[in-house]
């Protein structure tokens, strides 16, 4: 099931919002994918997480 914009996976709630955003959006492409639910929400806040690392440590 894709998560619409300003839905996401209840594993995401405690995340802050631009990670939580971002994520889902990765997830949803996973989804899309592979149709693993699990895998998807997994992947989206891993990648997501990589994403905004990797933004910082390029601002430093």
């Amino acid at each position: 099931m894709p998560w619409p914009k300003g839905d996401y996976p209840p594993s995401y709630k405690n995340q802050p919002k631009k990670i939580r955003e971002k994520a889902t959006e990765i997830a949803n492409e996973v989804l899309k994918t592979t149709g693993n639910e699990g895998e998807a929400i997994a992947t989206g806040l891993k990648l997501a997480r990589e994403h905004f690392k990797k933004e910082k440590e390029n601002k430093s």
